[in-house]
């Protein structure tokens, strides 16, 4: 059985789609696509996808990139160098080489058909296709083999969330024996879950084909004049013809309530960022069952310094990275990057401050979150007069000032 298995395992390829520009995160991603934006301190958002593949046993990976990939490169090749090719293990970063037709990815089914030519590199019987964009934790072995189980040709990975939330989703309306009979993107009116009014069955953009179905349906697709998507056009077009079956989300954060993020918005991302600074957050990083892997930088132990009175390094319910120093300031709720320092007689309260920020003396930020490398003067007073904040930084519809990469005080 474990020699059956481990064949398996040798003919499944997974393409990981994290090209995304992320427009609805700017200015976190003016630089950067949305994949490679930092999360939880040390982390990128890409880490958790690859370590959901790295914990499932799937080490045959093609990362299928597009947009101000230079920092996603980067990150891969000094964080996730881990891969035997030895033992047939690979990591590829693939940038667009419009070897099908002179054009950009113009989607997501676009994307995998402009690389076909991949899957004839290595025996691949099936592919497992996901995002890089979203947080959970998720043990994708499992579903391949509920997908062996149904001798399906395209399994979905689903999870119930409420009517409003699947407005925004594709939606899957499924038999007694989770056969799916239709496949609503993103519609207004999705269909709710029998027995369960107010619930929904959404799809989570978690895949697994059979390889001839794929690459025949997206090698028709590209021919039509469709969006070239999975979910509006390659599923929907698969229901007839082919057996399609979802796939019950198994959630391994081991939580009352199943955890999946699309971070897509500076609200939905200071949201997701903020509890991971509670007591019992809804994701748990501890989980030495479930290792979330990354690229830590080399640099010494987080430490607070100074305990005078009234100069007194402190922080409270929150998460430090390496190499963060608060000397004698205030840190309470907040995320502190590698590298940060808080100066003296400075407050920061439920904020994220991304790697090397510096902040002045007598400076009290709240609600704030600072890129990479910005440098805060001293006395500079941030999240506490939205009309004067408004007129230097970008503010989030739920009140987030932002402070991108590279910024200047005048």
């Amino acid at each position: 059985m474990r020699q059956y298995w481990s064949s398996i395992m040798r003919k499944t390829v997974t393409m990981i789609l994290a090209g995304g520009e992320g427009s609805r995160l700017y200015p976190l991603t003016t630089v950067r696509s949305k994949p490679s934006v930092p999360f939880g301190g040390n982390y990128r958002i890409i880490d958790f996808t690859l370590s959901n593949c790295v914990n499932s046993g799937f080490r045959r990976i093609y990362m299928l990139t597009q947009y101000k990939s230079q920092s996603l490169d980067e990150h891969l090749h000094q964080g996730w160098n881990i891969f035997s090719s030895e033992l047939g293990e690979f990591l590829y970063s693939v940038p667009p080489q419009r070897r099908a037709r002179d054009r950009w990815y113009e989607g997501t089914a676009d994307a995998i058909f402009q690389n076909v030519n991949l899957l004839g590199n290595h025996p691949t019987d099936f592919v497992l296709i996901l995002s890089g964009d979203h947080i959970y934790k998720m043990d994708y072995s499992k579903m391949l083999n509920y997908h062996l189980e149904k001798k399906s040709d395209l399994t979905i990975s689903t999870m119930e969330v409420t009517k409003e939330e699947a407005k925004r989703l594709g939606v899957c309306e499924i038999d007694e024996n989770w056969k799916v009979k239709a496949f609503h993107e993103k519609s207004d009116d999705p269909p709710e879950i029998p027995g369960k009014p107010g619930y929904c069955l959404a799809s989570m953009g978690i895949y697994i084909f059979t390889t001839p179905p794929l690459v025949r349906e997206v090698s028709m697709d590209a021919k039509k004049d469709t969006e070239h998507d999975f979910g509006k056009n390659i599923i929907p077009g698969m229901l007839d013809l082919y057996r399609v079956h979802a796939y019950p989300f198994e959630d391994e954060n081991h939580k009352d309530r199943s955890y999946w993020q699309d971070i897509g918005t500076l609200d939905s991302y200071y949201a997701a960022s903020m509890d991971l600074v509670n007591v019992n957050p809804s994701f748990d990083l501890y989980d030495d069952d479930w290792t979330v892997r990354t690229n830590l930088p080399q640099k010494p132990p987080a430490k607070t310094v100074w305990t005078q009175e009234e100069r007194r390094g402190q922080v409270l319910e929150s998460l430090m990275s390496n190499g963060a120093i608060v000397s004698g300031g205030r840190v309470t709720r907040s995320i502190i990057g590698p590298g940060v320092k808080v100066n003296s007689f400075s407050t920061v309260e439920d904020s994220i401050l991304f790697a090397g920020v510096f902040v002045g003396r007598h400076s009290k930020l709240r609600k704030v979150i600072i890129d990479k490398s910005v440098v805060v003067p001293e006395g500079t007073v941030i999240g506490y007069n939205r009309d004067e904040d408004i007129k230097r930084f970008i503010i989030s519809e739920g009140g987030v000032v932002v402070i991108p990469k590279g910024y200047h005080f005048g």
